[in-house]
């Protein structure tokens, strides 16, 4: 697997590209687009384990994807993620135009933190949660992990439709290397972000492994061929 160049959406203050240096990553061997055939046979792969693929050329496209996946009136929670802002996706929100219900804008609203808590719990289990990789094996695993499972509590059962978000440059050869992408590119990016953001670190606390998908339908990713997140 080797890259053809690369593209990336908006990026935002937190965007790989304003971390790397602190946070000392291989970019190069991490995040890179890789090559039209690589890119077909991890669609395969992942659509041969259930999961709905849909390829768009770029952040807008993608945004426009997602909106056609999801009907007005719905539920939708979504996990944090740079990807997500990158393409536009909060500011739409923040908007009112796609007219959903916002669980995150009711969760950020309470100010009671046991009321806040339990609306957390809660919102995994929305009509649909919206959420991005941090890596993409070519044999059709995709891979997340945070700090305490909020982003990635919804992906295994709860949500009523999962749909994830995700540049090409997250597709890893194995699932191995998607678990060694978190560990020696994602987490000390997060880290850094993390620090800066919130001024405390992050760290590796709760991994999914999407490896199959049972109920047709549920699980769709949106797949970039852009540089998105990290």
């Amino acid at each position: 697997m080797s890259g053809e160049g690369e593209t990336m959406a908006s990026d935002t203050q937190y965007s790989a590209v304003h971390l790397v240096a602190e946070a000392k990553v291989d970019s190069a061997k991490w995040n890179r687009i890789p090559f039209a055939k690589d890119v077909e046979e991890t669609v395969k792969a992942v659509q041969a384990r259930g999961i709905q693929v849909m390829l768009a050329e770029n952040g807008a496209r993608a945004l426009l994807i997602l909106q056609s996946l999801i009907p007005p009136g719905s539920e939708v929670m979504n996990g944090s993620s740079t990807t997500l802002i990158e393409i536009g996706y909060e500011d739409l929100l923040k908007s009112g135009k796609a007219g959903w219900k916002d669980f995150h804008a009711v969760i950020t609203a309470e100010n009671d933190k046991a009321k806040r808590d339990e609306l957390r719990r809660k919102s995994v289990a929305a009509d649909y949660f919206v959420s991005s990789a941090n890596a993409i094996a070519m044999t059709g695993e995709l891979v997340a992990c945070d700090k305490t499972g909020s982003r990635v509590g919804a992906w295994p059962y709860a949500a009523g439709h999962l749909i994830i978000i995700s540049g090409v440059n997250k597709i890893v050869p194995s699932l191995d290397d998607a678990l060694r992408r978190i560990r020696e590119y994602v987490y000390p990016l997060e880290n850094v972000r993390s620090s800066k953001a919130y001024g405390v670190p992050s760290r590796i606390g709760k991994c999914v492994i999407l490896a199959n998908e049972d109920t047709p339908g549920r699980t769709t990713l949106i797949l970039v061929k852009e540089v998105l997140g990290y």
